[in-house]
């Protein structure tokens, strides 16, 4: 099972205490995204698991993996919290959670032009640096795994995404010194944004 061998995977890297801690987050994510798929009709939690690993495999520490497993729980639980995120897993955990869920809401609301919208989640993405690096590394391994699976989603919401994944979150993991993972976003925004310029490309090697 996917779970099991993730879990496994971190008690290699950390404690016994935080693997404990990470064992109940992963299943407390399971329940939460229990009766939700993605667009690719797979379970929901295959999402979390996808980006707690990808931020494990950053090497970041335990409360960072352990927020990413959870990132989209009060988002998308019925009556999930702050306060029960940090009753349950601790206020490092619950901090880190929180602020990837104001990044995430940042982008739902409604604004007059295109280019008010990229400002604001600019600002957004700033702030959280400002306030806890941490935040950002989760939610560019939210956004990589999304685009990893961006061909399941309809053209308009592919298109969109790979504009705003080439505008907004290679830059900053250009700033952040995440060659590797700047590479990965741009080739796959390229793919969907200028898909006949990327195929031919792509022909030619």
């Amino acid at each position: 099972m996917e779970m099991e061998e993730l879990i496994q995977e971190f008690s290699k890297r950390y404690t016994p205490e935080q693997t404990e801690v990470f064992r109940r987050a992963v299943e407390f994510a399971y329940q939460t995204h229990a009766s939700q798929l993605r667009e690719s009709g797979e379970p929901y939690i295959i999402h979390p698991l996808e980006v707690a690993r990808i931020v494990m495999d950053m090497g970041m520490d335990a409360a960072s993996v352990t927020a990413a497993v959870l990132h989209d729980v009060i988002e998308d639980g019925d009556n999930v919290t702050v306060e029960s995120v940090q009753k349950l897993f601790g206020e490092e955990v619950a901090k880190l959670v929180d602020g990837v869920t104001k990044l995430t809401k940042s982008g739902k609301q409604t604004y007059i032009t295109k280019k008010q919208e990229q400002s604001e989640n600019l600002r957004k993405l700033f702030l959280a640096i400002a306030a806890d690096v941490r935040v950002v590394i989760i939610k560019l391994a939210d956004r990589l795994h999304n685009m990893r699976t961006l061909a399941y989603c309809n053209p308009f919401k592919r298109a969109r995404k790979a504009k705003e994944t080439l505008e907004v979150y290679a830059p900053l993991a250009h700033r952040f010194g995440m060659g590797a993972i700047k590479g990965e976003l741009e080739d796959l925004s390229f793919m969907y944004h200028m898909p006949e310029e990327y195929a031919s490309i792509s022909k030619q090697f």
